[in-house]
């Protein structure tokens, strides 16, 4: 049975850093993309960065240059270091894996899921 465990969110003023981990177990993580997505109260659930198991990393527009994704495949994590944190990132954050083909950036094609953390960044 697969499951990923998200740690690390909670409150933080706009302008802060916070660092989201992904603990998967049941999964070999190193044949997997990792993903982080977010939803913001009322709104669908989007890409926010994403680790292949290749070694490529990809980020949304809105987060580039600001979001760190690393991972760490003899741990089976998948971090997220969120730095200059603004209001709209104010969202539930939720660790995805997928193993096989699918966009990398799509909900739909990631099998396995996190329960979710919150992030609130507050003015």
């Amino acid at each position: 049975q697969v499951q990923l465990v998200e740690t690390g969110g909670g409150f933080v003023q706009a302008g802060g850093s916070l660092k989201l981990s992904c603990t998967a177990s049941g999964l070999d993580a190193s044949k997997a993309d990792m993903t982080w997505f977010r939803q913001a109260p009322g709104k669908d659930r989007w890409y926010v960065a994403v680790s292949t198991f290749g070694g490529d990393v990809f980020y949304a527009d809105s987060v580039k240059g600001r979001f760190t994704i690393s991972r760490d495949n003899a741990k089976n994590t998948v971090s997220l270091q969120m730095n200059s944190l603004k209001l709209e990132d104010t969202a539930v954050y939720y660790c995805a894996a997928k193993i096989g083909s699918g966009d990398i950036t799509w909900r739909s094609s990631y099998a396995y899921w996190g329960q979710g953390t919150e992030v609130t960044v507050s003015s």
